[in-house]
């Protein structure tokens, strides 16, 4: 049976004084998953608030990442499978 979903993600974008926080929110429509990411310019480093933007947004994107794998574990495990010891993608889902 085929299955199509839309899931959304929202990137927050803060900046102060050299820190830029970056909040990356995905809603599926039945949950809601939170990553966090931080960039900080260096003392010496130009005022360019779109390259802190980007780290920031690039952490916070990982981080999410990391909590969807883990919550896409934690429900195949749930289900009676476990992850294969082999090297390999565990549960047969590509990346």
């Amino acid at each position: 049976m085929p299955h199509t979903a839309d899931w959304e993600v929202r990137l927050h974008l803060f900046e102060d004084e050299g820190k830029t926080t970056a909040r990356a929110v995905l809603e599926t429509g039945t949950s809601s998953l939170t990553g966090t990411g931080t960039a900080r310019r260096a003392a010496g480093d130009e005022d360019v608030p779109d390259i802190g933007d980007e780290f920031a947004a690039a952490r916070a994107l990982r981080d999410l990442g990391g909590k969807l794998l883990r919550t896409a574990e934690h429900d195949v495990e749930a289900r009676g499978a476990a992850p294969s010891p082999r090297e390999s993608t565990p549960y047969g889902w590509d990346m």
